[in-house]
């Protein structure tokens, strides 16, 4: 009966896989969020040939240009560079934070996830507590407090944001790990001889890594936008660096006489965020076993 059953299984993981793609796709918006995705990262990943200008190259005479003007597609800023070219090249700081955030969040969130949901008891006790302790601070405050102390950068502001954001997924892997330790599964894994390692990274983990990939998606979301905030500041990357969240601090004593160079970074980091939160909220449609259908 248990053969017949793992031949089940098995014979529907495939037919599962499929429906969940169907299901993604069906989902317009998720859609178009993975489209707008592809669409950014690899014109970051080809800045090289995609950028029609030098994004440090300074040209003084020809200051605050208008979108369209002198062969500058989006115009040019306060020194005369080309903003087209800068968005391009700002975009893999931007996106690389995003993936470097979540890299460092979640792999601390899986591994004390899976230690405190398996264990249990005492060592349970003093994983959630230090994770009450990350949610009592203000996530932004302890993030300005952190980078204040080190000293601005980009390397700083993934290190810092990746260290304060990995509690969502330690409570999130907790839970299922709570679920699934007293699964047949890992009952038979235990009764096999497995060790406590095997059966946590081995058997356990990956069965939670459906919700963490929608949370990652997520995370990348707002990664991005405290990355932006911090830029904002004058805590992230430096000048002359390009950034989408430095740019808008360089243009914001501008948003009068040139709008436009305000105006164009916000709509790209609110188009790259808008993109990953559809895709995030895609993935986790067709993840999820419980919704039948995706929304239209």
């Amino acid at each position: 009966m248990e053969q017949l059953e793992t031949a089940q299984q098995t014979k529907l993981s495939p037919f599962r896989q499929s429906r969940g793609w169907q299901q993604f796709r069906r989902n317009r918006l998720a859609t178009l969020g993975l489209v707008i995705v592809l669409i950014l990262w690899g014109a970051t990943l080809l800045a090289e040939y995609v950028a029609t200008h030098d994004p440090y190259e300074m040209d003084l005479a020809n200051p605050f240009l208008p979108i369209g003007s002198q062969g500058h597609l989006l115009g040019t800023d306060n020194f005369g560079r080309d903003v087209f070219s800068r968005i391009i090249w700002g975009g893999r700081a931007s996106l690389t934070v995003g993936i470097v955030v979540v890299g460092i969040s979640a792999s601390i969130g899986l591994i004390l996830g899976v230690i405190s949901g398996y264990y249990g008891g005492w060592i349970d006790l003093v994983i959630m507590r230090i994770t009450d302790l990350f949610f009592a601070f203000p996530f932004f405050i302890l993030a300005i407090g952190v980078i204040a102390a080190l000293g601005p950068g980009l390397q700083n502001v993934m290190l810092v944001l990746g260290l304060v954001t990995w509690p969502e997924y330690a409570r999130m892997v907790r839970a299922k790990t709570l679920a699934l330790r007293e699964e047949p599964f890992v009952e038979s894994a235990r009764a096999a001889g497995a060790k406590d390692l095997r059966i946590m990274f081995y058997h356990i983990l990956p069965n939670c890594l459906g919700p963490v990939i929608v949370m990652a998606t997520l995370g990348m979301a707002n990664a991005i936008l405290a990355a932006a905030g911090l830029s904002f500041l004058g805590m992230g990357v430096q000048p002359p660096e390009p950034e989408w969240g430095s740019m808008l601090n360089e243009a914001r004593i501008y948003m009068r006489t040139a709008p436009h160079l305000i105006i164009i970074p916000g709509m790209i980091i609110m188009l790259a965020v808008l993109g990953l939160n559809f895709l995030g909220d895609g993935l986790r449609d067709a993840l999820d076993p419980k919704m039948p259908t995706a929304r239209q």
